[in-house]
């Protein structure tokens, strides 16, 4: 039977899958994400706000940053379960449909959240609006046109590993995400009035030993159904996660945008 889909999000809301998914989402950027939350210069008793937390990694780093007198709010449709340390509440919401939290916040964070949502631009300017002035606003997307494949056994894996990046980027499309938005992002940002925009892209050589590929075999599995929608067959998929386990292979990850804007002061 196949699995049931969220409205605007592709990726089956099973139990399971989305653990392992959130896990490897963390290995795989928390890498990049942290070092530019950091660069903001987030500080006790400021007040965050995360969209979209998962699995509460980047929620948990900046509690740690601004208790006891400063906050996180942690959101998503399904927070995590476990009691959240000092300084972090988690909040069941909808960010295309319920209000924000009320009150400005010094820094509000987003990471693989708004590609998935048709209503992105809108979600981004409500977004900016809470900001107090002077507040930070990153956004962290992957745009995926450029997973090149670099070397592979022979030149029918690489065809089949092409046929795989064609059909996931069809299977993120069919749900209403933008699987390359990442690059729009800095010109988003200004469209809604920020400033001092920062867009920093960051690519990596993908190996099997790599978070960034992990991630890739898992989609193998937690994105099985909308494959084989998109025109993969069950042993194609089988035959592609192989692929991505060989000790050879190689190939160049997705472009990783974290975007950084802040408000107007005043």
């Amino acid at each position: 039977m196949a699995s049931t889909h969220a409205p605007g999000y592709a990726f089956p809301q099973d139990p399971e899958r989305v653990g392992h998914q959130m896990r490897w989402v963390a290995a795989a950027c928390d890498g990049m994400s942290l070092p530019r939350l950091a660069a903001t210069g987030v500080a006790r008793g400021w007040r965050c706000l995360e969209i979209g937390t998962g699995g509460g990694s980047l929620a948990r780093w900046l509690a740690e940053r601004v208790a006891p007198e400063g906050e996180v709010i942690a959101t998503d449709l399904r927070p995590p379960a476990e009691p959240p340390p000092p300084g972090l509440r988690y909040l069941t919401h909808d960010v295309v449909h319920d209000p924000l939290p009320e009150g400005g916040f010094d820094l509000i964070v987003s990471r693989l959240v708004l590609q998935h949502l048709p209503e992105r631009e809108k979600v981004l300017a409500r977004l900016a609006g809470a900001l107090v002035p002077g507040g930070w606003l990153q956004i962290d997307e992957y745009d995926i046109s450029s997973e090149a494949p670099l070397l592979l056994p022979d030149p029918e894996a690489e065809r089949l590993y092409r046929r795989f990046l064609t059909a996931k980027g069809e299977a993120l499309r069919a749900a209403g995400a933008d699987p390359c938005w990442g690059r729009e992002v800095a010109a988003a940002m200004r469209a809604v009035g920020l400033v001092e925009i920062d867009p920093r892209p960051h690519v990596e050589l993908r190996t099997p030993e790599t978070a960034s590929l992990r991630l890739q075999v898992h989609h193998t599995y937690h994105l099985r159904d909308r494959l084989v929608a998109a025109g993969m067959t069950e042993a194609e998929v089988t035959a592609v996660r192989e692929l991505m386990c060989d000790p050879s292979f190689r190939a160049c990850s997705s472009l990783f945008y974290s975007v950084q804007g802040r408000r107007a002061e005043g």
